[in-house]
């Protein structure tokens, strides 16, 4: 692996660690929005809501990635990118 590729793996962690940061942000918000503790503490509702928010997230990915599939016409990656977005949505059992 060369410096520059470990400089773009860095690159990608951080973007997605703030990516998550954010998801959990919005759990809080959401949960305190509705009556639940402060803001500021993370309790069994929040963690819920938070892995609710990544689990629609990853759904959200495979949509896009279908997509970008299609438009290059790789018809088998595009329903590959389907049928995982189908998985997470049957067996995690969140809905968009």
């Amino acid at each position: 692996m060369t410096l520059f590729a470990d400089w773009q793996n860095d690159m990608v962690w951080q973007t997605m660690n703030e990516r998550i940061e954010h998801l959990l942000e919005q759990a809080r918000a959401e949960c305190f929005r509705f009556g639940s503790k402060p803001a500021t503490t993370i309790g069994y509702d929040e963690l819920e809501k938070f892995a609710e928010l990544i689990v629609q997230e990853c759904m959200r990915m495979c949509e896009v990635a279908q997509v970008g599939y299609l438009t290059h016409g790789l018809e088998k990656e595009a329903s590959g990118a389907f049928s995982v977005k189908q998985y997470i949505e049957e067996y995690l059992g969140v809905e968009e």
